[in-house]
């Protein structure tokens, strides 16, 4: 049974979704005027994992993420690209997609865009309007925060604190200080829409309450995001929502933790922001998504070069493991039978893996199962007699891991083998030379492969290779 960490009620609970066997899902997406960086990437890791797994055990997932393609930084970004801000948008939007095929992020079902859906904003806050739950001042429409009983259950704070944290920013249009906009006055030279309110676009909190109602229904079943949206975004979703609907708007309350960077918070003033891209250039993109799940994703990760040259080599030796396994099954003539004593010790390693990810999703005691199967293995593989259908489940049951954290894109199984065809020829004369006892052929053919990139690994039952 899957247990969630509901933010709601700060506590596990039971996964019991609202329909039977469906899982109606809601991941907040980014505002599309840069690249995506570090911080962005966790969640989209993340939650495609929570997505991954939960299609393994037979749910059904309608899974939404959004784009924010109007905003503030989109206005900005376009007047200094001189282009329009639908063009920054339709620019980033496609460089998101790159970076998340990158990460082996599977598609969600639906990307709904702010701009596609205006329509259903202003009816929505025409709604709120019309029960009073809004107001309009200025050209400008507010949700009036204090109708709403429960403001700050989801981020655990008070009223009296929220009042004092907001006499930050003083507005004097507003009745209360908590009170946050739902449609802003357009500016001159600002992308508009016409709406009863007057000429103006939506505020950031209207959008996902829109779309995640539109789309999954006025109850859904997960909502998830970065810890940094619990206040003020969720938060205000989670009020304008309830407020208009009379019922619960999301179950499970899902966010993933803060990335630092060197053991600070990663931010832009402390110039300390990686893009996803940059971090390709030097990394596979599997080495990201193997960091990121290397930490049970609640938790802080401290980002640094070390860690990720920890997660490149964990992610090697799980990828050698897995060859190493397909290798001694392809060497053996025949099938030498079952083996049950490994076909139990599999089933245990699965019911392991299966406890580790319903538990929230502890994607990193799920990895540390892995490696207890490849230690495993590494030793069963040193038998002169070895049972080739047990390896063949080894091998299943590992792609099927590897399938579900999103790993499964890089093991090899798919390369050119007529365009290795050289490598292998030159492996064969190499094999021919040391049994001829030309240790010095030999020396030197493993030196060419060396030099193009091959390393050799002569084990009991051949050479295997690999490119650097």
């Amino acid at each position: 049974m899957i247990n969630i960490y509901n933010t709601l009620t700060r506590k596990k609970e039971k996964f019991v979704p609202l329909q039977e066997g469906t899982v109606n899902m809601y991941v907040c997406g980014p505002t599309v005027y840069n690249f995506i960086h570090l911080g962005n990437a966790r969640p989209l890791v993340v939650f495609d994992t929570v997505h991954r797994f939960l299609e393994s055990r037979d749910y059904r997932v309608k899974y939404v993420q959004n784009f924010t393609d109007v905003d503030d930084k989109i206005i900005l970004r376009a007047k200094e690209e001189g282009i329009t801000s639908k063009e920054v948008a339709e620019k980033y939007i496609e460089e998101f997609f790159l970076d998340a095929d990158a990460l082996n992020v599977k598609r969600a079902d639906i990307y709904p865009k702010v701009t596609e859906n205006i329509d259903e904003i202003i009816s929505f806050i025409q709604q709120l309007v019309a029960k009073d739950l809004a107001y309009a001042a200025g050209g400008d429409v507010y949700f009036r925060s204090l109708r709403y009983q429960d403001y700050g259950k989801l981020s655990n704070q008070s009223l009296d604190d929220l009042i004092m944290g907001a006499r930050v920013e003083v507005d004097e249009k507003k009745e209360s200080l908590i009170d946050f906009v739902l449609w802003k006055k357009a500016k001159e030279g600002e992308v508009f829409w016409d709406s009863p309110f007057g000429p103006g676009r939506p505020g950031w909190h209207i959008e996902c309450s829109v779309m995640a109602n539109k789309f999954l229904g006025k109850t859904i079943d997960i909502h998830a995001g970065g810890a940094d949206l619990i206040f003020p975004h969720h938060e205000n979703e989670l009020a304008q929502s309830e407020s208009l609907n009379q019922q619960p708007f999301t179950k499970y309350w899902m966010h993933n933790g803060y990335i630092n960077i060197d053991n600070e918070k990663m931010s832009k003033s402390l110039g300390n922001i990686f893009t996803v891209k940059e971090l390709l250039q030097k990394y596979h993109g599997n080495v990201l998504r193997f960091l990121i799940l290397s930490v049970h994703y609640r938790s802080p990760i401290n980002f640094s070069e070390e860690v990720l040259i920890h997660a490149k080599n964990g992610l090697e030796r799980i990828k050698n493991a897995y060859a190493n396994i397909l290798y001694r099954i392809n060497s053996l003539d025949a099938d030498q039978g079952a083996d049950e004593l490994i076909d139990k010790k599999i089933s245990d390693f699965e019911q392991r893996f299966i406890a580790e990810m319903e538990d929230d999703f502890n994607t990193a005691n799920a990895i540390s199962v892995i490696f207890d199967l490849i230690k495993y293995t590494n030793v069963y593989l040193q038998r002169e007699l070895v049972s080739q259908k047990a390896l063949r489940a080894i091998a299943d049951v590992l792609l099927n891991w590897l399938t579900i954290l999103g790993l499964e894109n890089d093991l090899g199984e798919n390369a050119n083998k007529s365009a290795d065809a050289w490598i292998e020829k030159l492996i064969e004369e190499r094999a021919a030379a040391k049994k001829n006892k030309d240790w010095q052929l030999a020396d030197k053919l493993r030196d060419k492969l060396s030099e193009e990139g091959v390393i050799l690994e002569d084990t009991p039952f051949g050479t295997r290779w690999r490119k650097k």
